[in-house]
């Protein structure tokens, strides 16, 4: 299964200590040298700057093929456009991606993808976290996620909380 990852799945799973659900679930990451340097210099005590930097199932590769980006919004960042092009480049089977104007442009150039609650939710249909509650409540306190009460309740309702 080859998946590709934006910045902030990487982050925010590591700022919650649960980045090893992400080799759990997929074995293996790749992601852009625009993501590897967004991450790498979130600083040297940053856990996924830490990572990314030691972890061997997480695989930084080079976008070769920079010609969909060109169609993309200008607002993208460089994280989320060498992500969403490596992942067209390398017809992955998963983009992992939380920006609402990157998953847009994800889902319309027909890649599949998920974020930071879509793992938590297929963590816990694994058995891999008792579960997800606790862990969005951290990412709410820890890293700021935005997460509206209905999502919020929605998430709960489809893994029995």
């Amino acid at each position: 299964m080859i998946v590709v990852s934006n910045t902030s799945p990487i982050i925010s799973m590591a700022a919650i200590g649960q980045l090893n659900l992400l080799q759990q679930l997929y074995n293996q990451i790749i992601i852009p040298t625009a993501v590897y340097d967004e991450i790498a210099n979130a600083g040297k005590t940053d856990v996924g700057a830490a990572a990314v930097q030691t972890l061997s199932w997480i695989k930084t590769q080079r976008v070769t093929d920079y010609s969909p980006i060109g169609s993309f919004p200008k607002r993208l960042n460089a994280g989320e456009n060498e992500a969403i092009a490596l992942a067209i480049e390398l017809n992955a089977d998963l983009l992992l991606i939380d920006e609402k104007l990157g998953r847009k442009v994800a889902r319309s150039s027909g890649l599949k993808l998920t974020g930071v609650l879509g793992i938590l939710m297929a963590a816990k249909r694994r058995g891999l976290i008792p579960v997800v509650k606790l862990l969005m409540d951290d990412l709410i306190a820890q890293v700021g996620f935005r997460v509206n009460t209905e999502l919020y309740a929605e998430i709960l309702q489809q893994v029995g909380e």
